[in-house]
């Protein structure tokens, strides 16, 4: 033993600052990472329930595009998270985002063909992008202090606002890119997408070294055999001390098993991470259903495609831009509170897009503005409670699997948005999804009964 004093360590303050400087570092490269990510994420999102009416011929199905491609963020944000869990984030991320920058270019080949299934099978592939750009703000969180998770989460998604924002104002230049090139206008925006996230790959596979949750994991590791060497030296003199009895000559009690031959149970995600598991497909749902009608809303109001490209950036602005004050407020106020005020944010969304006349730009913005930021408040406050819950051992696939319920939820509302707006309104639609909203609160009083379990990791 080299460790002298009452409280020897393992991690020493060399290990610290290296942990230290690997997290600035991590930071550094997501934050490149997203702003591409953004770009490739917000083209889909303001021109793919276009591109679908057009090629459809039918408003009817134009939520279909998002419930495609949320798909298959789901099946990429579990594949994400398995192969992150086993050979770390680089290796998982830049996967994803590869995967949606070859979706983006088959939705432009889909295009120019006039091929639907095709399309259909892109999006659900181009939706790799979307599940990796979400998946990309657990990476600013595995060497992050708890006290700080909140603020690494909002440092990750903030730089997603410049891609975010510039990509829906760039419709019409991309349309007129396209429409050069021999390529359906609508198509335009997915050039940039498949450019945008094969970079963020490249990026991600070259640049992020060491791998954050591979150090995390091995520190954790540390820690762990550092406790144990010290339980089992408390251990090994108090069997010492038991054992004196035995010069006397008489028996000792025995165990009937040997605790080390034993292996420990697998790592449980805590109650927080099923917490925050429903406040983010809560939001995610009002969110989508709501943003997925708004472009078909506004064209059928005599709103130009540049208005829908300012609501639309606006919106992802909104949904990316505040993260930097989102996660203080969440680390400074605690989870419970702000996932509350995501859903009294979403409500007020809900109510002014169901107020709102159909050709009142300013109002549709401030629905659209407000919406965005509760899905903000939403996520990062879920996103902390599901760190908060878990350890390296379960993190990333546990990680992963919640956002496949988040995609999930994403596909809900965008194949359902249509159906509805179709059978009533969308003054309906963005009534009934502020409402949903509000089923948040139920599932944060029954967090406030058990505060200890849901704060807890799992152990």
């Amino acid at each position: 033993m080299t460790h002298g004093g009452a409280q020897p360590r393992i991690l020493t303050r060399g290990t610290q600052a290296e942990r230290s400087a690997v997290q600035r570092r991590t930071l550094v490269v997501v934050v490149f990472s997203q702003i591409l990510g953004g770009a490739g994420l917000a083209a889909g999102v303001t021109v793919g329930a276009l591109l679908a009416e057009e090629m459809l011929g039918s408003a009817s199905l134009a939520g279909l595009p998002i419930a495609l491609f949320t798909l298959g963020s789901a099946l990429a944000a579990f594949s994400v998270g398995r192969v992150s869990q086993r050979w770390g984030r680089r290796v998982g991320l830049g996967l994803g985002f590869t995967a949606g920058g070859l979706g983006a270019i088959g939705v432009v080949a889909a295009a120019i063909a006039d091929h639907v299934p095709l399309l259909f099978l892109a999006l659900f592939v181009y939706g790799a992008g979307t599940a990796t750009n979400l998946q990309a703000r657990y990476a600013g969180t595995d060497l992050a202090p708890e006290s700080r998770r909140a603020t690494a989460i909002s440092i990750a998604m903030v730089s997603t606002t410049l891609g975010a924002v510039a990509g829906p104002n760039l419709v019409q230049p991309l349309g007129y890119l396209a429409a050069g090139l021999g390529i359906p206008p609508l198509a335009g925006p997915f050039l940039l997408a498949a450019a945008a996230y094969l970079a963020a790959g490249a990026i991600l596979f070259v640049f992020l070294r060491p791998d954050p949750f591979l150090l995390a994991r091995e520190l954790a590791e540390i820690e762990a055999a550092e406790a144990s060497s010290i339980t089992g030296a408390a251990c090994g003199a108090a069997a010492a001390s038991a054992a004196e009895p035995a010069s006397t000559g008489e028996a000792q009690p025995t165990s009937g098993a040997e605790p080390s031959a034993s292996a420990p149970p697998a790592a449980r995600p805590g109650t927080g991470a099923y917490i925050g598991a429903t406040v983010m497909v809560l939001t995610q749902v009002a969110m989508v259903a709501i943003m997925t009608m708004t472009p078909i809303h506004m064209l059928a109001h005599g709103h130009s495609l540049g208005s829908v490209g300012l609501v639309i950036g606006l919106h992802v602005g909104a949904m990316w831009l505040p993260s930097l004050v989102t996660g203080v407020l969440v680390d400074r106020w605690g989870r419970i509170p702000m996932s509350v005020t995501a859903a009294v944010i979403l409500l007020g969304a809900g109510l002014v897009g169901a107020v709102a006349p159909g050709d009142s730009l300013g109002l549709l913005i401030l629905a659209l503005i407000l919406l965005g930021v509760g899905w903000n408040v939403g996520l990062i406050a879920g996103t902390a409670l599901v760190v908060d819950a878990t350890v390296p051992e379960n993190r990333a696939r546990t990680q992963g699997g919640v956002d496949v319920l988040i995609a999930l939820a994403g596909a809900g509302g965008g194949a359902m948005s249509g159906m509805v707006v179709s059978a009533t309104s969308f003054e309906h639609l963005s009534l009934g999804g502020g409402l949903l909203a509000l089923l948040l609160i139920p599932v944060l009083f029954w967090a406030r009964r058990s505060p200890a379990r849901s704060a807890e990791p799992a152990q």
